[in-house]
């Protein structure tokens, strides 16, 4: 399957696309993970990313559409993917539509998760990240075993940047201007399901499942 998990920053399908991937066996290509791969390497990409990550702002198309179009040239690729995180612009939609064509593939299907503006909110303020090993916690929903300490790791857990409360504000604005459009494109497209993504998140999952079911997929 070729699926693109499609929501606002906050609606969960990163932590539903690695339940996926654990299941099936389909690698999930985040932007978001390749960008910030590419800042803490600090390579060219990285660099040219960070500003914009800070701001909250969409890193430029041609920076976002080259990494992905790397991870896609990746062997493991060739089972099927989960893409989260891209496309975030129509036209980077349409992009990603040449690349499918370019390589004799389909998309099998949009999923587009929706949750409340106030669940986003306080699912986003609340996560604390591992600069080291990159694990993810929040301090409501799956807080670590020693508060502010990676469990894994025992790195000190830090708040990213684009998780403080005037970030959010300024990734939920730019996704209203330049993201939600995709739902109408990927409608009109005949390759979108909406998924609701509030509540527990085995019960998130639970409903995914059953949009893979009517998928085909076993």
């Amino acid at each position: 399957m070729r699926l693109v998990f499609l929501g606002a920053p906050g609606v969960g399908k990163g932590t539903q696309a690695d339940r996926v991937t654990a299941q099936f066996a389909w690698p999930k290509i985040s932007t978001g993970d390749l960008l910030r791969d590419a800042v803490r390497n600090k390579t060219v990409l990285g660099l040219q990313a960070k500003k914009c990550m800070d701001e909250g702002k969409l890193v430029p198309d041609t920076v976002v559409i080259e990494m992905v179009r790397a991870r896609l040239a990746d062997p493991l690729c060739q089972v099927g993917f989960i893409l989260d995180g891209f496309p975030r612009t129509v036209s980077q939609a349409e992009e990603l539509g040449r690349m499918f064509a370019g390589r004799g593939l389909t998309l099998d299907r949009v999923i587009n998760f929706h949750v409340s503006r106030e669940d986003i909110v306080k699912r986003l303020s609340g996560r604390r990240s591992c600069p080291k090993c990159q694990s993810v916690f929040h301090v409501d929903f799956a807080a670590p075993k020693v508060s502010g300490i990676c469990d894994r790791c025992g790195e000190l857990l830090v708040q990213r940047s684009d998780d403080k409360p005037e970030t959010i504000a300024a990734r939920l604005k730019v996704y209203d201007e330049q993201t939600a459009p995709l739902i109408a494109y990927y409608e009109q497209k005949h390759t979108l399901t909406n998924l609701d993504g509030s509540g527990d998140m085995e019960d998130v999952y639970g409903r995914l499942v059953q949009v893979l079911d009517r998928l085909g997929v076993k």
